[in-house]
């Protein structure tokens, strides 16, 4: 495995120990996680940007700016989703895992799903049931 930017929407303060956040937009910052040949090699903490309603690209760019090439998300809407694969930013689900690290040991293992438009919420105000 060649190196990689890998970006998990986490809880202040960032790193591995930290939570998922839970939607990818709305999230206190971003945990980045640099791996090559299937090791970790660095973690920092990216700030989020201002996410405004209906402005769903602005944290798109804003990881796309700044090297990212998979991102491991909990939840997020049609239209960042759309927005991360039209840039080529690969989504991955983060399934059952709790802390950034559990998601990225689950990214090195090759154990996480696409994150698929069948997991995509509503954004905004609108809340799903099933935990996303």
């Amino acid at each position: 495995m060649k190196s990689i930017t890998v970006a998990v929407p986490s809880t202040h303060p960032g790193g591995l120990d930290s939570l998922l956040g839970a939607h990818f937009g709305h999230c206190d910052l971003y945990t980045i996680v640099e791996v090559n040949d299937g090791e970790v090699k660095d973690v920092r903490v990216l700030p989020n940007v201002p996410h405004q309603q209906g402005g769903c690209m602005a944290p798109v760019n804003h990881l796309a700016q700044n090297g990212v090439k998979v991102l491991i998300a909990g939840g997020m809407g049609m239209r960042p989703l759309m927005g991360f694969n039209q840039i080529g930013i690969h989504v991955l689900f983060g399934g059952s895992a709790q802390t950034v690290g559990e998601a990225v040991d689950d990214f090195l293992k090759g154990s996480l799903q696409e994150f698929t438009t069948d997991l995509t919420c509503g954004g905004g105000s609108d809340k799903r049931t099933d935990g996303l």
